[in-house]
């Protein structure tokens, strides 16, 4: 069964009202956090792709990668949980996991269970939740992995957006 329905949710999908790049985060988290995702990237065999200043790299240990120097580009790792469907995270900080998605990729039931399977197993590996917000709307999650509810769920009135 999907966690959400496509009929209701939508509007969370709309690039117009969303802007077409929301983030996505996981709120207070850890270098071992991170380390658990790139983990699971590679458990799960979904392609991706690490990359400094514009150069592709092999993927790095998280404490390799969040020790940069300061001033230094941040490094980005492009993971497809499918074919069609990229998440982008970025190593901006230890204590937050973020990453952007490109809503124009999540049209459909289809393409919305894949995603919720994607935000399902970062938050089962991490324990956490992990929150879409609209870009640039830090702190107004609109859907999100509830821990307790073991599923992806709505967080916010579709009606308001």
């Amino acid at each position: 069964m999907a966690d959400l329905l496509w009929d209701d949710v939508k509007c969370f999908f709309d690039p117009d009202l969303m802007g077409s790049l929301p983030d996505v985060r996981v709120p207070d988290a850890s270098v071992e956090d991170w380390q658990a995702v790139l983990d699971l990237v590679a458990e799960k065999g979904w392609k991706c792709q690490y990359s400094e200043a514009g150069t592709v790299l092999p993927v790095l240990r998280a404490e390799a990668v969040l020790s940069r120097p300061a001033g230094a580009e941040c490094p980005e790792l492009r993971v497809r949980p499918a074919a069609d469907v990229l998440a982008i995270f970025r190593f901006h900080t230890d204590d937050e996991i973020d990453f952007d998605v490109d809503l124009r990729e999540l049209q459909g039931q289809d393409r919305l269970d894949v995603f919720c399977g994607f935000l399902r197993e970062i938050g089962r590996r991490l324990g956490k939740p992990v929150l879409m917000e609209p870009e640039g709307d830090d702190g107004h999650p609109v859907i999100g992995f509830d821990v307790e509810a073991d599923r992806v769920v709505v967080l916010a009135d579709p009606l308001v957006r």
